[in-house]
């Protein structure tokens, strides 16, 4: 079998490291890429193609992981080529899944759900060819939702809303708490219900959205236009905060 990766970041670094099988071939190509890029692929020793459109058409299962800007265009220019699986694990909306199914009959709606470098990620996957994905449970933690594409897609923003909007609650309630030089007392109180690592993973959160703010205000921006109509409250206060 030979999985191909278009796109050649951590998510599809992470995933050579963890699928280790003698049945399993990887393949990419060194087409349009940086040369930083080109060296790195040459660390993981696997097959290059001259071409993205013959990794396409060699590939059991060719892997999308690029970034959410150039999920469309990726799809129209080499799904059509992929006879086998095309699993697409960009951060993209459902109605960015929708629109890739026109382009190749094989979807499956993926997400890598925890850190993309991690030695246990979780891949939830959704789709009518989800099934024939399953044997990557012998590597990782794969979890199918449906036989519906775009379910995956839904999951992410709705896991979005809320670790976004926690996170601009989290940078509020702190910068109080340093008002009052109770920042550490702070994280203290809030440890004992909500476990000790809460601290850690807390600050983590707030450094990230703080030094993100941007992108997580259009991806706060991307679930507000598609949940559109419904109560977002929450999600539009955080947005209003993180914007600022």
């Amino acid at each position: 079998m030979i999985i191909g990766f278009i796109g050649f970041g951590k998510v599809s670094q992470n995933l050579i490291s963890l699928i280790k099988s003698d049945d399993i071939t990887f393949m990419t190509s060194v087409e349009g890429r940086s040369q930083r890029t080109i060296e790195k692929i040459k660390d993981y020793e696997i097959g290059v193609a001259d071409t993205f459109k013959e990794v396409a058409i060699e590939s059991d299962i060719l892997i999308s992981a690029n970034s959410p800007k150039s999920a469309i265009e990726v799809a129209e220019k080499y799904g059509k080529y992929a006879k086998g699986i095309y699993l697409d694990l960009n951060n993209i909306s459902p109605d960015t899944t929708f629109e890739i199914s026109k382009f190749t009959p094989n979807l499956v709606d993926g997400a890598i759900i925890g850190k993309i470098d991690s030695a246990h990620p979780i891949l939830y996957v959704s789709g009518e060819l989800s099934d024939k994905l399953m044997f990557l449970g012998k590597f990782i933690d794969i979890r199918k939702i449906s036989d519906n594409v775009g379910d995956v897609a839904i999951l992410k923003l709705l896991r979005s809303s809320y670790t976004k909007t926690l996170s601009a609650l989290l940078i509020e309630s702190s910068e109080l708490a340093k008002q009052h030089n109770l920042e550490n007392e702070f994280f203290d109180i809030l440890s004992l219900t909500e476990g000790d690592e809460f601290r850690e993973k807390s600050l983590s959160r707030i450094n990230n959205t703080l030094s993100s703010s941007k992108r997580k205000s259009e991806e706060l921006e991307e679930i507000i236009d598609y949940f559109e109509g419904s109560d977002l409250t929450m999600v539009r206060a955080a947005l209003k905060k993180l914007s600022r």
